[in-house]
């Protein structure tokens, strides 16, 4: 018979420690299984007060299609927006294209006053200005923010029309002008910047408004700095799902031409910010939705 090969190393007889570590890197990994002991499902058969049997499905303690809302509660009620992208009523609203929105809501990294302009109702990066930064933090939230690169199309590459949307201040959504203007993938509009190209480009022309609809799930830490959750991103780009419950396989900071930042633990809210990267990129309409994990 045969020998039955258990591992990738045994089928290809990788015996070095080198090798025995590169199979561990594209293996799958225990911690990327669903459990599926969640919720707890219960199912059983007994008879009604009419003495009829039938099959009950219990999940997590709560009979499917509970009618007593003592058992089952109902959702809270939330009055959307009366257009498409307009806030909820629930949403933290960040900036409506008012001057008092801004200065209400926004600073520069440092807490002082951004030297970004409101223009037509909205905010403008200033070259040399800085990032600008929520005064309020958030953890997992759904984020709405709609942006424009400038009209006049000027550079190429990463060099138009460039500026970033970042969770807690860290995980960057790439905003760049990506309609008919070539970058690397995991660099243009919607991708995580470095680690997760979008799956398709749904870019409108310059100076037309896009928009981002985010729902992002902080990642957690342990008491040494360990990630043991990564943050996952489901984005939506001009109403197309560009990134499907990606998992974020580190940072998304810079860290010279081939390469990005890894996880490092930070605190469980940190505020939305946005980038100067050097172009006059416009955002507006920028609301969020806190998240329970």
């Amino acid at each position: 018979m045969q020998k039955k090969h258990s591992t990738l190393s045994d089928l290809f007889r990788i015996t070095t420690p080198a090798a025995a570590l590169a199979i561990s890197l594209v293996a799958p990994s225990s911690q990327a299984e669903e459990d599926m002991s969640k919720p707890e499902i219960k199912v059983e058969k007994k008879k009604d007060a009419n003495g009829k049997e039938g099959v009950y499905m219990y999940i997590d303690g709560v009979k499917v299609h509970e009618t007593d809302t003592a058992k089952q509660p109902l959702p809270p009620v939330v009055t959307p927006g009366d257009k498409p992208g307009a806030p909820p009523s629930d949403a933290v609203v960040l900036f409506d294209g008012t001057e008092e929105s801004f200065k209400a809501n926004w600073t520069d990294t440092r807490g002082g006053p951004s030297k970004w302009n409101v223009v037509d109702g909205a905010m403008e990066s200033v070259r040399r200005a800085g990032y600008i930064q929520s005064k309020q933090k958030f953890g997992s939230c759904q984020l709405h923010i709609e942006w424009a690169s400038p009209a006049k199309v000027a550079g190429n590459g990463q060099g138009r029309g460039n500026s970033g949307v970042f969770l807690m201040g860290t995980y960057e959504v790439q905003v760049l002008d990506s309609f008919e203007n070539q970058t690397y993938a995991d660099g243009q509009a919607g991708a995580l910047y470095g680690r997760s190209k979008p799956l398709v480009n749904a870019s409108r022309k310059p100076g037309e408004w896009q928009s981002y609809d985010i729902i992002f799930h902080q990642p957690r830490f342990d008491k040494d700095g360990k990630v043991t959750r990564r943050a996952t991103f489901t984005v939506l780009h001009n109403g197309v799902i560009i990134q499907d419950h990606t998992v974020l396989s580190g940072g998304t900071g810079w860290n010279g031409p081939h390469a990005a930042s890894e996880y490092k633990a930070h605190a469980n809210k940190l505020p939305i910010s946005m980038q100067d990267h050097g172009n006059p990129v416009r955002f507006r309409n920028v609301w969020v939705r806190e998240l329970k994990d």
